[in-house]
């Protein structure tokens, strides 16, 4: 059930403000990222754009919800900038791909050719905003989708940490941190898609993701000490060729999409495993 009508306990929203924020985010990301190469390319420049643009809209839209609560401009700038973000995700993958993979189809290719998961960022948020207009507030199946997909950007953020670290092949045992901790994520948050789980199991999912914050804030400090020590002439050099400093946050981003789930899932769940079985058996 809804915990309160006021705005800043209406989880609907902040999770349009976790969107909005990471869209936004997202622009330093791209441009950082395609500085490799000066953003030779100019399909470089679509997320870009729209990662400035975007966010402008989405405030429009939160405007407009809080003016009429779930009303018709907030609905459809939400569709927009969601089935927008969800298309520039999926090319950006095709793109990235192309780069190199899909000449030799190998696994080393594969290591090697632009980060091939970083654009299914733009896609999970987009699909975050589609479900949250697809998908009641007080359904019982909201936090759900919530935890799916901070459970889908966790094993990408699996995928990415094992591929990304294996270009250095694992030279400093510490890149093994984060491939080892997201799997862990990986693991606790499908188990409420497995089997029922209680209000215990959120407490110690919560627990495990404050790990997965601790482990992005040490990456955080790992690759920026790395770009200082860097041999490029300059710290921008340093950045921009060298380990990624924003890659790491991804983890307390993740955290705190799966906290907004499983705040809303708490309430919903029995409190331990003895109180559903008298629920289901009184």
């Amino acid at each position: 059930m809804p915990r309160a009508n006021s705005w800043w306990r209406d989880h609907r929203r902040w999770l349009e403000l976790f969107v909005l924020v990471n869209i936004a985010f997202l622009a330093l990301d791209i441009w950082l990222a395609h500085s490799v190469n000066q953003l030779r390319e100019p399909a470089e420049y679509w997320p870009l754009y729209f990662s400035l643009v975007a966010p402008l809209v989405m405030i429009i839209a939160l405007i407009a919800d809080c003016v009429q609560p779930r009303g018709a401009v907030w609905r459809d700038l939400g569709y927009l900038v969601g089935w927008l973000s969800i298309l520039i995700g999926m090319v950006g993958v095709i793109l990235h791909l192309n780069s190199h993979f899909f000449y030799e189809r190998t696994l080393k290719s594969l290591v090697y050719a632009a980060p091939f998961a970083a654009p299914l960022a733009y896609a999970g948020l987009g699909l975050l905003l589609v479900m949250n207009r697809m998908v009641a507030a007080d359904d019982g199946e909201w936090p759900l989708w919530v935890l799916l997909l901070a459970l889908g950007g966790f094993f990408g953020n699996f995928v990415f940490s094992l591929t990304d670290h294996a270009q250095n092949g694992f030279y400093h045992w510490t890149e093994w941190i984060p491939v080892i901790t997201s799997a862990f994520a990986v693991g606790f948050l499908t188990v409420p898609f497995l089997t029922p789980v209680t209000q215990r199991f959120v407490w110690v999912s919560a627990g495990l993701l404050g790990v997965q914050a601790a482990v992005g804030v040490l990456g955080f400090f790992l690759h920026m000490s790395g770009n200082l020590a860097g041999v490029s002439p300059t710290l921008w050099e340093n950045i921009v060729f060298g380990a990624p400093p924003l890659a790491p946050l991804l983890f307390p981003n993740l955290v705190l999409l799966a906290f907004i789930g499983l705040w809303v899932l708490h309430p919903l769940l029995p409190a331990s495993a003895t109180t559903a079985s008298q629920t289901d058996h009184p």
